[in-house]
């Protein structure tokens, strides 16, 4: 297990920072914490003595990559094959080591070609690639064997409904396994057809999919994963912007509770850089830093002072969960970087959620839509 605090394997002249966020030497320590809630097989936690998932390993170990913790980042992802059933799925929950949950999670599923890709990116290790990309290529082949009529790729094979949130990542794993498939000289074009299927479904069906909308992550990852930019994807980070921005702490999980999260603070911040405004993106990842310790850890969230509440008896002002977690740190890191083009210093990987290394956008591809309204996807 690694030391809190261990050095950098990378010079911090070529680590990613922000100026008058975090600087370098920063990035690192947040790197080595995470490192340090690394169990001894190579998977990360939510926290210390909590569960895996294979979403947020996988950022996990993207973010020890941006860090400067690339041996820790590489056992993270000589763990992922080792979890993988013979269906292409990971289960949804492991805990030591073992499945705890055994349904296969399309999400969890298809991320880990985000994270190959975004090695590629900062460390052009083709064997690397070559290693890992038979995992890779079986988690999206499930991935999409569960795509519904109308473009959506149902939760589990067990959950027939569909996630919007969970949905829009694929859509940027999907392009992430296309970019690996022509790196491999291994083409995949059903999953060309089913991102662009999806990326119709996210645009233009959002009321098809299981209704989260009181979550702010059904409000902006649909921007964050790709498949709606431009002004179109503006006007959707300005339609909620009130029900969930807290100026000056960051913003909230839910739009119901006085309770702002990190991690979905610099989710956002990476959702406004796609989009091309990298301003009010650095000013949300500075007004998350009170979450910060000294050592680089990351507390989840905060809940405030609301007059609303307090008669409710509810906690205020407090730190809640009461713990520090591996992915609101992989969410600053991966955010320090994305922003560090405009604003201080980025790794090779920066640009993994503006997906400007990616394959094209599916939408690109003309196909029939089996959807409600008849809507045809047009080249």
């Amino acid at each position: 297990m690694t030391e809190a605090g261990s050095p950098s394997e990378v010079s911090l002249s070529r680590l990613p920072y922000v100026d008058g966020v975090l600087n370098a030497a920063q990035v690192a320590d947040t790197a080595a914490a995470i490192a340090a809630m690394q169990e001894p097989w190579g998977a990360v936690p939510w926290t210390s003595g909590e569960h895996v998932d294979i979403w947020n390993h996988v950022e996990a170990a993207m973010a020890m990559l941006v860090g400067g913790q690339v041996e820790a980042a590489e056992r993270a992802y000589a763990w992922v094959p080792t979890m993988q059933r013979a269906d292409g799925s990971w289960p949804m929950k492991i805990v030591g080591g073992k499945a705890d949950d055994e349904r296969g999670e399309v999400n969890m599923s298809a991320y880990f070609a985000v994270g190959l890709w975004h090695h590629w990116l900062v460390r052009r290790d083709i064997r690397f690639i070559e290693r890992f990309w038979p995992s890779v290529r079986a988690g999206l082949d499930f991935v999409v064997s569960l795509q519904q009529s109308f473009g959506g790729i149902q939760w589990t094979p067990v959950d027939e409904f569909c996630l919007l949130t969970g949905n829009s990542s694929i859509y940027h794993s999907l392009r992430a396994g296309v970019a690996l498939a022509d790196l491999m000289d291994d083409p995949q074009p059903e999953w060309e057809l089913a991102g662009g299927r999806l990326g119709h479904a996210v645009r233009a069906h959002r009321d098809l999919f299981a209704d989260k909308s009181t979550y702010s992550m059904d409000w902006y990852y649909p921007v964050l994963g790709g498949a709606v930019r431009g002004e179109a994807g503006r006007e959707l980070l300005e339609s909620r912007w009130d029900d969930f921005v807290v100026p000056g702490l960051g913003i909230h999980c839910v739009d119901t509770n006085p309770w702002v999260t990190g991690a979905e603070t610099c989710e956002l911040a990476m959702a406004l850089d796609v989009v091309g405004d990298p301003r009010r993106a650095r000013s949300l990842l500075a007004d998350m830093q009170h979450l910060r310790e000294e050592d680089g850890r990351y507390w989840t969230g905060w809940v405030y002072d609301d007059p609303r509440r307090r008669a409710e008896g509810e906690p205020r002002d407090v730190h809640w969960p009461v713990e520090h977690t591996t992915y609101t740190a992989a969410a600053v890191l991966l955010a320090v970087d994305a922003l560090g083009e405009t604003y201080g210093h980025a790794t090779p990987g920066s640009g993994i959620m503006r997906g400007t290394s990616l394959a094209p956008h599916f939408d690109e591809i003309a196909l029939e839509c089996e959807c409600p309204s008849g809507d045809r996807v047009a080249r």
